[in-house]
């Protein structure tokens, strides 16, 4: 039953959507909408559908009006009701729905209905006296052209919750950046000033840049990464088009904005005669103190060379907090093991033995060790056993399919190399004690 997925609707699928209304009608849940609407929205609109196998044993459809948005339809056959199945259909048809840049999503559902934690999942708000789901979509109409022309992008709703482990991270960066900036005024009244710039450092592949997209996405604010070495390209110079990106950033009610190895253009200053890239390190200091006074935005700077940064940079004022980003512990590693281990075969591997096996690994390099095991254990089935691709039913197929073993994770953790050398761990310790500020 955990094989489910979800996908498009197609005309074929009409059976299971009646299905599932039968069902709702049968325990007593009559649908807000006519099932003629709902067949016409899955043609004419938004649909998805879950399915196991080929049975479909869910459904959500959507409807988008202007810059209104409504869920027409949701259902899940009741052995799968508690599986998350439900929030899984919403975000799917939401992203369906996300072009039309919508500033509100909104549900009916019946006053009989008591499932309603799909719609909180998902970030709905319960209206009083009514069961109206409604939820505010964070980037305005207005704002998606603008958005757009700076490569900018609303993340899933879910990235904070899929970075596996590393919990005292996340609890930190939950407590010193989310709850102040989600809470402004709750912050205010404490006399807490939300933080306005941080800085991310930590040896490579240490999962910087991908704690950076999940504030974004825990806070539901857009995400625009500045690429340097895009802009040089630009007429006007580096320095120029950098200062350019931050007004139009300006024109943002909230933003979270990325600067990765941002060394390139904030390195130590020094020599005669200056070099060109001084101007481009003066330019964004000017940007900071500006980008600080408008209330709605977070500046992640990411490093791997903290040591390689302007002292000018790092001072107070600047950045409120310097954040160290480190190889994850044995209690993140054994969460990222059973996120990349498939479902089907966790049970059977020795996850204990790879967690011990990968001390000093990065995220990086744990996922790259889980893929290559995979990929060494599907070629095996296929050409070395020689029996997988020629057995004729599904079943007999399916008897032969065991999925990666014990074994073949710890070949390829054998046969990995590395990101993080200890040299270049005992400089991070150090750089923690000299640069850090949490």
């Amino acid at each position: 039953m955990t094989n489910w997925r979800i996908r498009d609707f197609y005309s074929a699928d009409l059976d299971g959507i009646l299905h599932l209304w039968e069902t709702l009608k049968s325990h007593n849940l009559e649908p807000v909408y006519a099932i003629s609407e709902v067949v016409a929205s899955c043609e004419k609109d938004h649909a998805v559908v879950a399915v196991q196998g080929e049975q479909v044993v869910g459904a959500a459809v959507g409807r988008a009006a202007h810059d209104q948005g409504w869920i027409v339809f949701l259902a899940t056959l009741p052995e799968y009701s508690d599986l998350g199945v439900g929030t899984a259909l919403l975000a799917a048809v939401e992203n369906r729905m996300a072009p039309h840049g919508l500033n509100k999503l909104s549900a009916l559902i019946p006053e009989s209905e008591t499932r309603v934690e799909a719609f909180l999942g998902r970030g709905f708000a319960l209206k009083q006296n009514l069961r109206y789901f409604e939820r505010t979509i964070p980037v305005q109409r207005q704002e998606l052209g603008a958005l757009g022309q700076l490569g900018g992008r609303v993340l899933a709703r879910d990235l904070w919750d899929n970075v596996a482990g590393m919990r005292k991270e996340k609890e930190l960066l939950e407590r010193r950046l989310v709850l102040p900036l989600a809470e402004a005024d709750l912050a205010d009244e404490f006399g807490v000033v939300p933080p306005r710039a941080v800085v991310l450092f930590g040896p490579p592949g240490t999962g910087k840049t991908t704690f950076a997209k999940a504030i974004a996405s825990r806070l539901e604010w857009p995400f625009v990464e500045v690429f340097p070495s895009r802009l040089a390209a630009d007429p006007q110079g580096l320095a120029g088009a950098l200062r350019e990106t931050f007004l139009e950033i300006a024109d943002l009610e909230h933003a979270v904005v990325f600067i990765d190895e941002v060394e390139e253009i904030a390195s130590q200053r020094s020599g005669e005669p200056p070099s060109p890239l001084q101007g481009v390190t003066n330019e964004l200091l000017k940007i900071i103190p500006a980008f600080r006074e408008q209330p709605g935005r977070l500046l992640v700077c990411a490093t791997n060379f903290i040591r390689a940064l302007d002292t000018a940079f790092l001072r107070h004022g600047r950045f409120d907090y310097v954040i160290p980003i480190g190889l994850p512990d044995r209690q993140a590693r054994e969460a990222m093991w059973q996120r990349f281990i498939p479902s089907p075969v966790v049970d059977a591997v020795n996850v204990e033995l790879l967690v011990a096996r990968t001390e000093g690994f990065s995220p990086a390099d744990i996922e790259y060790a889980a893929r290559s095991a995979s990929q060494q254990a599907l070629e095996k089935a296929v050409y070395d056993d020689g029996r997988l691709a020629s057995v004729g039913t599904a079943s007999a197929r399916e008897a032969l399919r065991k999925g990666p073993s014990t074994q073949d994770y710890l070949d390829a953790i054998s046969e990995t190399r590395t990101t993080v050398s200890a040299e270049v761990q005992q400089d991070f310790l150090e750089d923690i004690d000299a640069l850090g500020r949490v």
